[in-house]
């Protein structure tokens, strides 16, 4: 039997249309359910009942005139923490930021209200999105919905919890470093860091050219609905793309035959990975060759940028505290401060050899890689979610620092590429495996359309409700 809490983003559209189901029936359903299993997830920073049930009745009237703005009219959605919605908070994962209402939306954010989507509420982040977790200050610790007792990654940790659970057909998340792949890896549901300028931003990040915002979903098809709507010009983003997005949805078909495809198990790194992991990511490979690409493993020949990367970062982070003060700083993630001061001490001409110089090598190497191949698949992550309330697995394979266990993610927001996160399967703990496929720039169309062929060969598993520990 279907249920409302079981539905699309694509299958909603139709049942409003044929009035079997209503934009209101479906966003209280949301917020039941939302109310049901927030204690145990804890996946929102702020709700406005009154303002999501408005949305909904307003949506409700135009489909019953016939007047729907489209496919979004009355789909629920949310939006992190870091993305302005007019007249809710903005702040960013921080006990310190102010709690007053922004005054506009962003970029995205208008998208979507333009389309009718009816908002839940934000989501919660980490402190500024710092590191690929999901505690933070200001609301605590985010759980992983497959099992509480693991974290759900981050920075779009609340995003991608609330898509796991279906509260909210799509998820607005950004992704600086892996931010929306990590989290959906953990968590089962597909997670888009499109190519750079895709979907404009405003306000600029500190993170600057290596952030990037996307859809988080538990369909592919719900993905490219998101990206046909967030992917729109706006002229308040001076490095955003002017051009309308492709259709993205009719992209989706198409399959995978005669695609030529790289599988490159650690990405040419020295990194551990969880046996599990790589047998679930090499059958997911074997997958694509099944299905009629040309497969075959190769490295795209780059070092670990992981230097340029903390160049970039560390200074994000210092601009992003600049204007902290001690009393400030000492009610902060330690952690996100030890960075700050790290970037604090970076020179200006480090910082611009990174930016300009070694990103540009790097993006030259993954050019030269996609004249031979049109995708790249890798992990996702190379282990499975590990203990909530840490920075780094307890069995200490990684190091203390964050970034040594998402080394498949970050050198694609130096490039730019469009990256997408797939489920391909479940350990023997019942915890998500992620399948990282990679395009060429500006090929997010392509992506989308090897991983609905994917979906499509193998359907993703679900969690219907947050599940204990044993």
């Amino acid at each position: 039997m279907t249920t409302i809490a079981s539905l699309s983003a694509a299958e909603l559209g139709p049942l409003y249309a044929s009035k079997d189901v209503s934009p209101v029936e479906v966003a209280k359903d949301a917020l039941a359910r939302i109310e049901r299993f927030e204690p145990q997830i804890n996946a929102f920073v702020h709700r406005d009942e009154a303002a999501t049930l408005a949305m909904a009745e307003a949506s409700q009237a135009r489909w019953l005139k016939g007047e729907a703005t489209g496919p979004l009219d009355g789909v629920p959605v949310t939006i992190k923490d870091n993305i302005a919605v007019a007249g809710w908070p903005m702040r960013r994962g921080s006990a310190v930021a102010s709690d007053a209402p922004f005054p506009e939306d962003a970029p995205a954010t208008a998208r979507l209200r333009e389309a009718g989507a009816v908002f839940l509420g934000k989501t919660t982040m980490p402190e500024y999105g710092w590191k690929g977790v999901g505690d933070s200050p200001l609301t605590g610790i985010t759980r992983n919905p497959w099992n509480i007792g693991t974290g759900p990654g981050g920075s779009s940790a609340g995003a991608a919890s609330a898509a796991a659970l279906n509260l909210g057909c799509i998820h607005i998340g950004t992704d600086g470093a892996g931010s929306v792949r990590i989290p959906a890896a953990f968590t089962g549901v597909v997670g888009l860091k499109p190519s750079y300028g895709r979907v404009p931003a405003w306000p600029i990040s500190t993170m600057g050219f290596l952030a990037h915002l996307g859809p988080l979903t538990r369909t592919v098809t719900d993905t490219a609905l998101a990206m046909q709507v967030i992917g729109q010009p706006d002229e308040r983003d001076m490095t955003a793309m002017t051009g309308r997005p492709p259709d993205y949805v009719d992209g989706l078909k198409g399959g995978l035959r005669g695609l030529r495809v790289a599988w490159s198990p650690r990405l040419g790194l020295d990194v551990p990975v969880d046996p599990e992991i790589a047998a679930l990511t090499s059958a997911a490979a074997q997958l694509f060759a099944e299905l009629g690409a040309t497969v075959e493993e190769a490295d795209p020949g780059f070092a670990d940028p992981i230097e340029t990367l903390i160049t970039l970062w560390a200074s994000g982070a210092a601009l992003a505290l600049r204007d902290t003060d001690a009393a400030g700083r000492a009610r902060m993630d330690p952690g996100l401060v030890a960075v700050a001061g790290q970037g604090e001490r970076i020179p200006a001409s480090a910082y611009v050899d990174a930016l300009l110089n070694q990103r540009n090598a790097l993006a030259l190497c993954m050019a030269r890689f996609h004249a031979r191949f049109d995708l790249l698949l890798t992990p996702a992550l190379p282990l499975p979610a590990f203990s909530v309330g840490r920075n780094t697995p307890e069995h200490g394979a990684y190091g203390d620092d964050w970034t040594r266990w998402t080394p498949f993610t970050y050198p694609f927001n130096l490039t730019q590429q469009p990256a997408i996160s797939v489920p391909c399967g479940l350990t023997a703990a019942g915890l998500p495996a992620g399948l990282q496929i990679v395009g060429a720039f500006g090929r997010d169309a392509l992506v989308l359309r090897a991983a609905a062929a994917f979906e499509q060969a193998k359907p993703f598993a679900r969690v219907d409700q947050p599940i204990k520990p044993i």
